[in-house]
C-alpha cells in the first residue's frame, strides 16, 4: 500500500476505484466495504484508493476537544496496510477544503487527482460545502465525469456507525474483549516510553511508562489490563495500569504504565505499541503499600493464565 498525505500527491497511472471516509478502528463493517473495494478493483483491473481526512472534519469545523478516535492516524495507517488496498490518501481537512463546493471537490479531488472511475460510497454520504451534496448529486456528476457510483447499502452503512459506537462505548467501560472482538485486532496504545516516578520498580515491577502525544487517541477505563507488545522482534505480554495509583500517589496525574514479564533492559525513549487483551479490574486505593503489593502478585498470577489459555 503506497500512503499519500495529500491528494494533488496522488500520481497513480491507473484509473481507480475509490471510498471516502473517516475508517477509524478499522473495523468489521469498515473491513466489508474494503473487502468490497478491492474486490471490484481486481475485477475491472483498476487500483483502489481510499480516501480520508486528517484532522477529523469535528476538530476543525467545530473545534471539537470531546471526540475521542480508537486509532492515531498512524495505527490507522498501519492496520489499512494489512487490507489489500493500493493506495491510502490523507487529506488535510481544512477551513478552506471545507468550503470548496461539491462540484469543485468531485472535479479536482475525485477526477483530477485520484483519477476515479468507481467511487463507492454510503447512501448517506455528504460533501461539499455545508455538506449540501448527497448521493443523488454524485450520481448526476458521474455522468459529466465519466465515473460510476456504487452505493454502500443501509444495513451496512448502520452496521458500520453501530460497531464505531459500540467499539468506543466498550473501551471507555473497560470491556476491551469485547471491543476486539468487533476490531479483529487487538486495541493499541502507541507512544513514548518515558521516565515516571519509578514507583513499580520499588514495589519489585519496574514498569514502562507510555506518554501518548494524540489529545484526541481514546484512553480506556482506568484499571488494570493485559497485555502484549513487539520488543526487538520479541512478543513480550505483561500488566499494564491505566490511572492515578493512589495507594502510593496523591498527585492526581494519569498515568499508563506496564510491567513486562520476561523481559530485561531499558526501554526509556522507545516507541512501544502495546496491544490491550483484557481487563483485570478497577484501580483501587489499597489500605498499605504490602497489600498493594499482594494485588499486583496475584494481577500477574491471573495474566499469565489468562496468557496460557489464550495466547
Amino acid at each position: 500500500m503506497e500512503t499519500h498525505l495529500k491528494a494533488s500527491s496522488f500520481s497513480g497511472k491507473k484509473r481507480t476505484v475509490v471510498t471516502i471516509g473517516t475508517f477509524d478502528g478499522v473495523h468489521l463493517g469498515h473491513r466489508k466495504i474494503i473487502k468490497k473495494l478491492t474486490g471490484i478493483a481486481k475485477e475491472k483491473e483498476l487500483d483502489s484508493a481510499l480516501l480520508t481526512f486528517f484532522p477529523h472534519p469535528r476538530m476543525v469545523l467545530q473545534q471539537s476537544k470531546d471526540l475521542k478516535l480508537i486509532n492515531s492516524i498512524d495505527e490507522k495507517k498501519q492496520l489499512l496496510s494489512k487490507t489489500g488496498l493500493h493506495h491510502l490518501i490523507i487529506e488535510p481537512f481544512t477551513i478552506d477544503f471545507s468550503r470548496l463546493t461539491a462540484q469543485e471537490y468531485v472535479e479536482k479531488y475525485l477526477i483530477e487527482y485520484l483519477n476515479a472511475a468507481v467511487i463507492i460510497v454510503g447512501y448517506d454520504h455528504r460533501f461539499g460545502r455545508n455538506r449540501k451534496a448527497n448521493i443523488e448529486d454524485l450520481i448526476k456528476f458521474s455522468k459529466i465525469y465519466n465515473f460510476e457510483v456504487v452505493e454502500i447499502s443501509k444495513q451496512d452503512i448502520d452496521d458500520v456507525a453501530i460497531s464505531s459506537t459500540k467499539i468506543r462505548s466498550a473501551i471507555l467501560n473497560g470491556k476491551i474483549d469485547l471491543a476486539n472482538r468487533y476490531l479483529t485486532n487487538p486495541f493499541m496504545l502507541s507512544g513514548n516510553v518515558v521516565k515516571g516516578k519509578q514507583i513499580g520498580r520499588s514495589l519489585g515491577y519496574p514498569t514502562a511508562n507510555l506518554r501518548i502525544e494524540e489529545d484526541y487517541k481514546i484512553i480506556p477505563k482506568q484499571g488494570v489490563y493485559v497485555v502484549k507488545a513487539g520488543i526487538d522482534d520479541q512478543t513480550y505480554f505483561g500488566m499494564m495500569n491505566i490511572g492515578l495509583n493512589p495507594t502510593v500517589s496523591d498527585d492526581n496525574q494519569k498515568s499508563i504504565e506496564t510491567f513486562f514479564f520476561d523481559f530485561e533492559g531499558d526501554l526509556y525513549g522507545r516507541s512501544l505499541q502495546i496491544e490491550l487483551l483484557k481487563r483485570i479490574r478497577d484501580e483501587k486505593k489499597f489500605d498499605s503499600v504490602e497489600a498493594l503489593k499482594t494485588a499486583m502478585k496475584s494481577d500477574e498470577i491471573y495474566s499469565k493464565k489468562y496468557i496460557e489459555d489464550n495466547a
